[in-house]
């Protein structure tokens, strides 16, 4: 059985700092991907950032560029989104996200090709 946990979500001033942590387990669990998702009220879960886990590639939607850095700690299966800059519109519930086996890069923007999910941690920013 694999769990994602996520942690390190809060409240936080605009222009402030968050890092959240994203920690994977589960017997012989060796993502080939993994990623961050998060929804606001009212709108559907959007994209925020991805990384392949052996080669380190990193993909992030347009919005959080340049702000957002995600990054991963191949031995305890743990993915980091350390957010800087953090607009009000940055508020959302986070969510990670973990794909097992290889695909095109151009797939993990797409929630449906992720197999395992945690179940989020809210980020609030206030202006």
């Amino acid at each position: 059985q694999v769990q994602l946990v996520e942690s390190g979500g809060g409240l936080v001033q605009a222009g402030g700092s968050l890092r959240l942590s994203c920690a994977a387990s589960g017997r012989a669990f060796n993502p080939y991907g993994m990623g961050w998702w998060r929804q606001s009220p009212g709108k559907p879960r959007e994209f925020v950032a991805a990384i392949t886990m052996s080669g380190g590639s990193t993909y992030y939607a347009d919005s959080v560029k340049g702000r957002f850095t995600i990054s991963r700690d191949n031995a305890q299966n743990t993915v980091y989104l350390q957010m800087n800059s953090l607009k009000f519109e940055d508020t959302a519930v986070y969510f990670c996200a973990a794909r097992s086996g290889a695909i095109a890069s151009d797939f993990l923007s797409q929630g449906v090709y992720y197999d395992y999910w945690g179940q989020g941690t809210r980020v609030t920013v206030s202006s």
